[in-house]
């Protein structure tokens, strides 16, 4: 007896159906085709135990289970539920006349349990553009999947409840979400807010600009002066997301098998990964693909403390993804792309000892080695950061002050009416949503100056020996901020702020 199976299997953050065939024939073996992996191939011995362990029995005839496409490589032991069903109806130990009418998903236990399974919400998203009518899954990943409007998504157990089902014996009640109220279940007190940090008002002021044009930031100051703790501050001011992003957000969450029991995210990521990490756990990969830091940080933050101390090949991988805004990664049979945009924000200590120019400190490094602990950071890497600004330590009177500063909801309204002015401004374009995002063309187009502006440009880049690279992005800058004033036009104003924000680009700075 021949009996055909759905299941799912996901490449970058897009899922593909799987067909399972099951066939019954005289004789005794156990054959799995398909090009499945080891974590496939091992589980014809938990599906065993769980069978018996429910009643059931593997029969004693020849299996020959067959995973199309055939030449996909299947991975993973999310297939377990899959194969034991299509053995008992291929075996007819149960009769289910709309198996193929379901997607089936999930690790098994030897009790017959299930645990838990990734990339559920791509695979829901898959069936219901093919026409399923539903989809079991395990009760942990049912949150995501129910995300899903328009099919019917059964959180599960163990397999009996799936074998009562399809048996018609027992009911079981489709998990519903409504995505829109989960969505905007906003979070109107955030774990760190503004509020909570004394004085630094112009780091304050730098963070709201960079979040309302979207442009990555460096911070640079001595060990204690604040940096960690502003970096961890900015998510409480991004915009929120809107549900497009809030569902290319989960998938990948959902794809690196990170969501536990959450459903749609409706808070931006922050990710802070520590300086060891390697090049494929930034970027992604592996012999099978899985996202990395900058795809789990995408709609985000990421943040990158120490930024010298990271490996020079680690940062220079990122060059790439923070222009495109997704990362390809190629394998000799097959290539996957994870969307990748992310709001840089780094900090460094401004030289080996972490105090630059401090009377007070006796520890020193002399310029030769200030330049040496500089140059870890490449040019290419730091023209992709716009905004670089120093953070001092904060004052003892700053810091003993009782008032509170303003919090990070009202600096929030700011940046969302300035975003949606972007917003406008962009909406023909495709892939540009944010000043941050514009090319030498949008510039040109965007940032036209008045004489005044040009020359007060003019003379800072003569005066300050500002690089030319320094040209666009102060012009990228000063555009945001106009934006947050709501106003037309760029003027000086803008201009002047936005020179005060590429120490790193001044020769001499190391003086």
């Amino acid at each position: 007896m021949l009996v055909k199976v759905f299941g799912s299997a996901v490449f970058g953050v897009e899922a593909t159906t799987i067909t399972v065939e099951v066939n019954m024939d005289k004789g005794i073996g156990y054959h799995l085709v398909g090009l499945p992996d080891n974590a496939i191939k091992e589980s014809s011995y938990r599906i065993a135990a769980a069978l018996k362990n429910n009643g059931y029995s593997m029969p004693g005839k020849k299996i020959t289970i067959n995973m199309a496409p055939a030449d996909l490589r299947k991975e993973g032991s999310a297939y377990d539920l899959t194969l034991a069903i299509g053995i008992l109806v291929a075996s007819a130990q149960i009769k289910a006349d709309e198996i193929d009418k379901y997607i089936i998903m999930g690790e098994l236990s030897l009790d017959g349990g299930l645990q838990p399974i990734r990339g559920a919400l791509p695979i829901a998203i898959k069936a219901k553009e093919e026409g399923f009518k539903g989809f079991f899954l395990p009760m942990q990943n049912v949150k995501e999947a129910a995300i899903v409007a328009g099919l019917d998504v059964y959180g599960v157990e163990n397999i009996q409840e799936v074998v009562d089902f399809l048996e018609g014996k027992g009911t079981l009640e489709p998990t519903v979400i409504d995505t829109r109220a989960e969505f905007y279940k906003t979070l109107d007190f955030p774990e760190f807010d503004f509020s909570d940090v004394k004085g630094q008002e112009s780091i304050k002021r730098c963070m709201e600009i960079a979040a309302a044009g979207g442009h990555n930031i460096i911070l640079i100051g001595p060990p204690g002066a604040g940096k960690t703790m502003l970096a961890k501050r900015l998510p409480s001011i991004l915009p929120p997301m809107t549900l497009r992003e809030a569902l290319e957000t989960t998938k990948i969450h959902s794809v690196a098998g990170k969501l536990k029991e959450a459903g749609l995210m409706n808070q931006r990521p922050f990710r802070s990964p520590h300086h060891t990490i390697s090049n494929v756990a930034l970027v992604g990969g592996g012999s099978y693909p899985q996202p990395g830091e900058i795809s789990m940080a995408h709609n985000g933050v990421l943040f990158l403390d120490e930024l010298p101390e990271f490996k020079r090949d680690v940062l220079e991988v990122m060059r790439q993804p923070l222009e495109d805004r997704e990362v390809t990664i190629s394998r000799a049979k097959f290539t996957v792309t994870y969307p990748s945009s992310f709001m840089l924000v780094a900090s460094m200590n401004p030289s080996p000892s972490g105090f630059f120019n401090d009377p007070d400190s006796p520890q020193t490094s002399s310029p030769h080695e200030m330049q040496r602990y500089l140059s870890k950071i490449s040019g290419p890497l730091l023209d992709r950061i716009d905004i670089h600004i120093e953070v001092t330590p904060v004052p003892f009177e700053k810091l003993s002050e009782d008032q509170k500063a303003e919090s990070s909801v009202d600096i929030r309204k700011r940046v969302t009416a300035a975003r949606e002015i972007q917003t406008e401004r962009f909406v023909q374009m495709e892939n540009i949503h944010y000043n941050a995002q514009m090319n030498t063309k949008h510039i040109r187009e965007y940032c036209v100056l008045d004489d005044v502006s040009k020359q007060l440009l003019k003379t800072a880049m003569e005066r300050l020996n500002l690089s030319a690279r320094a040209y666009d992005r102060i012009l990228k800058v000063a555009r945001t901020i106009a934006d947050l004033e709501a106003a037309p036009k760029v003027i000086s104003s803008h201009i002047a702020e936005a020179i005060q924000y590429r120490s790193l680009d001044r020769d001499g700075w190391l003086g």
